[in-house]
C-alpha cells in the first residue's frame, strides 16, 4: 500500500511531482522515489512513488521499479495476493526475479500479458506504468475500485495522476472549483463516488474495473472496462452454495495474511466481521500462531449504539488480543478538519469518524496491515432497505404465499418499518412517492432547504429507476455503483491517514462473483437476510451473533451528538461556508428535530460537512 503520482505530456518542473508525493507521506512513509523521462532533454514524463512497506521490507521494492529491459516503469499502490503463484508462472515462461514483493511480480505480468494481466490479479490495485520506448502511459484500477486513482487534465498540456485529490493542488493551474450536480447528489442524496466525477469540477477518477492507456502526446480521457462480471446463475442447493462460499471465504482471507508486518482485524460485533476473526482464528491455529492475532473495535456510552456485548462473545470464543475505543463527539469537532482533510470530500455520517478512531488506535499498537468485513453488505442485501427488494421480487413473481410469509417472518428484524410500507414504496407511482419521502424525511426531489440558484444543478434522483430493480439487480447495483464504491472511498482515507493498509476479504473476485450468481433465496429468506453466509458460519461464530438480525457496524450516536447546542452554531458556520447553497431556513428545521417534533435526519450532517470541506479546501462556486 502505497501513495503514487505521476504527470505526463508538457509537464511542469521536477518540483511538482516532489510536492504531490509529500502530500501523501501519510500513505507511504517508509521511502520515497521518482523518475523523470525526457525527449530531446525536455521532461515529457514523471513518476513518484511513497512506500508503505508491507512485503520484502529490502531496498528491493522500492519503486518506482523498472522493467529489466528498462522500457516499463511502474508505480503502484495496493497488494496482488496472488502474487507467489504468479511469481511461479511467470518463472516458468523464463522471468527472474530479484525482490520476494509483488511489485516486480505485477511488472512482470504486464511485460508479459500487456493489460490481460488484469484479469490473472486477485487484488487491490492502481498503477500507472511507462512505456518509455513508445512514449505511451497504462493506468488501471482494480475490479471493484478498492484503491483511488484519480486525474486532472490541464490546459498547459498534461495529465496529473494520483492517489488522492489533494495531491493536485499543488499543481500550476489548479483551481478547486465546485462540481454543482455531484455537491447536490451528495447534500440531497448522501452519494458521491458514484460515477467518474468528483465534487471538485474538472476532477476525475478512473472507475473500478476500468484502465485508460494514451500518449504523452495525445491526452484525451478515454478509460475502457475491462472487466465484466461472469454471474452466470448459480446451480445447486443452499447447502452447496454455503459449503462453496465457506471455502470461497477461508481462501480469500488466508491469502491476505500473507504480510511480513504486524496484522491486526476489524472486529464490530456483527455478522461479517465475526466471521473474519473467527476464520483467521482457526488459520492461524494451524500455523500455531493465535497469540498474533489482535482486533480493534470502537464501542459507544449509548447503549443502543454499542455492541460490546456481541464483540466479547467473539473475544470469548477466539481469545484474542482485543483493544477498544469509545469515540466521542468532543473529539470528532476537534478532528473534523484533519479527517476532512484526509477525505479529500465531505462524508455523509460520522460512522466514518468511528472507524478512523479505529484506525488511529490499531496504529498506536504498531499495526500496519487490518482486515475488515467491507462489501459483504452489498452483495449479500444485508441492508434493511433490501427487503423492499425482495418483497417487490416475490410480488412480480406472483409467489403470494411466499411474499405474505417473507414480510411475517421479517417484521421482527424491520419492526421499525412495517414490511407493508417497504413494499409500497416500490409500487406508488413517482407523484405519490416523492411527498411521502419528503414527508418522512428521506431524500426526494425538489428539496425546499437548497438554493437551485447558487447550486445550480439538475434537481434529480441520481438512479433513476432504481427503486424498481428486483434484488440480485439491487445488490449489482450497490456493488459497482452507489454504496460500495463510497464506503471504499471512506475506508482507503481512514486507513491510510494512519499509515495502515486496509484488506477487504469479502472482496476476493471470486467470491464477489459466486454471490452476485446466487438466488435471492440465498440472500434473503425466511425473514433473515445474508442466508448463505450464516448457513456457511455454523459452527464458526458464535451463536448469538449467528442469530443476530440487528445491524449496527461502527456506527455512532450521531442522533444524540446532534442535539448537543454546540452542533447548532457549528450548523449555521457551514450555512454560511456553502456559498449560498444552503438555506439559513434549515435551521428551524434543525431544531424541531432537537426538539422531538421532527425525525432524525443526516442532512444535518451532511452541511455542516460540507460546509467544512468547502473551507478547508478553499473550493469556489463559479456562481459566487
Amino acid at each position: 500500500m502505497c501513495g503514487i503520482a505521476a504527470l505526463f505530456g508538457n509537464v511542469p518542473s521536477r518540483e511538482a511531482i516532489k510536492q504531490m508525493t509529500d502530500l501523501v507521506a501519510h500513505r507511504g512513509p517508509d521511502g520515497e522515489g521518482f523518475r523523470y523521462f525526457t525527449r530531446n532533454q525536455v521532461d515529457i514524463a514523471h513518476l513518484g512513488h511513497r512506500r508503505l512497506s508491507i512485503l520484502d521490507l529490502s531496498n528491493h521494492g522500492n519503486q518506482p521499479m523498472t522493467s529489466r529491459d528498462d522500457r516499463y516503469h511502474i508505480t503502484y499502490n495496493g497488494e496482488i495476493y496472488n502474487y507467489i503463484e504468479l511469481k511461479r508462472e511467470l518463472e516458468k515462461k523464463g522471468h527472474q526475479f530479484v525482490s520476494h514483493c509483488d511489485t516486480e511480480v505485477l511488472l512482470a505480468a504486464f511485460c508479459e500479458w500487456g493489460p490481460a494481466c488484469l484479469s490473472k490479479l486477485n487484488g487491490m490495485f492502481a498503477f500507472v506504468i511507462y512505456d518509455s520506448l513508445k512514449e505511451r502511459f497504462f493506468v488501471a484500477r482494480d475490479r471493484f475500485g478498492i484503491k483511488p486513482l484519480y486525474l486532472w487534465i490541464s490546459n498547459k498540456g498534461y495529465v496529473a495522476f494520483a492517489s488522492e485529490i489533494k495531491q493536485l493542488t499543488v499543481l500550476p493551474g489548479f483551481r478547486p472549483g465546485l462540481n454543482h450536480q455531484r455537491a447536490y447528489d451528495f447534500l440531497n442524496w448522501s452519494i458521491h463516488d458514484h460515477t467518474a466525477e468528483t465534487l471538485f469540477s474538472d476532477v476525475m477518477q478512473l472507475r473500478g474495473g476500468e484502465y485508460w492507456e494514451g500518449s504523452v502526446d495525445d491526452i484525451q480521457f478515454q478509460p475502457v472496462k475491462w472487466y465484466f462480471l461472469n454471474d452466470s446463475p448459480f446451480q445447486g442447493s443452499l447447502d452447496d452454495a454455503a459449503s462453496l462460499y465457506r471455502e470461497f471465504l477461508t481462501d480469500s482471507i488466508n491469502l491476505r495474511l500473507r504480510s511480513d508486518v504486524k496484522l491486526g482485524s476489524c472486529l464490530s460485533g456483527g455478522l461479517d466481521s465475526s466471521s473474519i476473526v473467527c476464520l483467521i482464528h482457526d488459520l492461524l491455529g494451524q500455523k500455531n500462531a493465535r497469540d498474533q492475532q489482535l482486533t480493534f473495535s470502537a464501542c459507544s456510552t449509548v447503549e443502543r449504539f454499542d455492541e460490546r456485548k456481541f464483540m466479547d462473545q467473539v473475544v470469548s470464543q477466539t481469545n484474542h488480543q482485543a483493544y477498544f475505543t469509545t469515540p466521542d463527539h468532543h473529539t470528532l469537532m476537534a478532528e473534523l478538519d484533519e479527517i476532512i482533510w484526509h477525505q479529500d470530500e465531505p462524508f455523509g455520517t460520522t460512522s466514518i469518524f468511528a472507524q478512523w478512531e479505529v484506525f488511529k488506535l490499531a496504529k498506536k499498537h504498531q499495526v500496519k496491515v487490518m482486515l475488515d468485513g467491507q462489501g459483504a453488505d452489498e452483495q449479500l442485501a444485508g441492508y434493511t432497505v433490501c427487503y423492499g427488494f425482495h418483497f417487490l421480487s416475490l410480488f412480480r413473481s406472483m409467489r403470494w404465499w411466499t411474499l405474505w410469509r417473507e414480510m411475517a417472518l421479517a417484521r421482527p428484524t424491520v419492526s421499525h418499518v412495517n414490511p407493508l410500507v417497504l413494499l409500497g414504496s416500490k409500487l406508488l407511482p413517482d407523484w405519490l412517492r416523492v411527498p411521502l419521502r419528503r414527508l418522512y424525511r428521506r431524500p426526494s426531489e425538489k428539496p425546499n432547504w437548497l438554493s437551485f440558484q447558487y447550486l445550480n444543478a439538475e434537481d434529480c434522483d441520481p438512479f433513476p429507476g432504481v427503486d424498481q430493480l428486483g434484488l440480485p439487480e439491487y445488490c449489482h447495483h450497490m456493488t459497482f455503483t452507489s454504496s460500495l464504491p463510497m464506503l471504499l472511498h471512506f475506508e482507503d482515507r481512514d486507513s491510510m491517514a494512519h499509515s495502515i493498509e486496509a484488506r477487504t476479504p469479502f472482496l476476493d473476485w471470486r467470491l464477489v462473483e459466486l454471490t452476485l450468481s446466487l438466488s435471492s433465496d440465498c440472500k434473503i429468506s425466511e425473514g433473515i437476510t445474508k442466508r448463505v453466509l450464516r448457513e456457511s458460519m455454523k459452527g464458526v461464530i458464535p451463536k448469538g451473533i449467528l442469530d443476530r438480525r440487528d445491524k449496527i457496524g461502527f456506527a455512532t450516536a450521531e442522533e444524540v451528538w446532534m442535539k448537543d447546542s454546540k452542533f447548532r452554531q457549528i450548523l449555521d458556520d457551514a450555512i454560511v461556508s456553502s456559498c449560498g447553497i444552503v438555506l439559513p431556513t434549515v435551521l428551524d428545521d434543525y431544531d424541531q428535530m432537537v426538539e422531538g417534533k421532527e425525525p432524525f435526519s443526516n442532512q444535518y450532517w451532511r452541511i455542516i460537512c460540507f460546509g467544512r470541506w468547502m473551507d478547508r479546501y478553499k473550493v469556489f462556486s463559479y456562481l459566487r
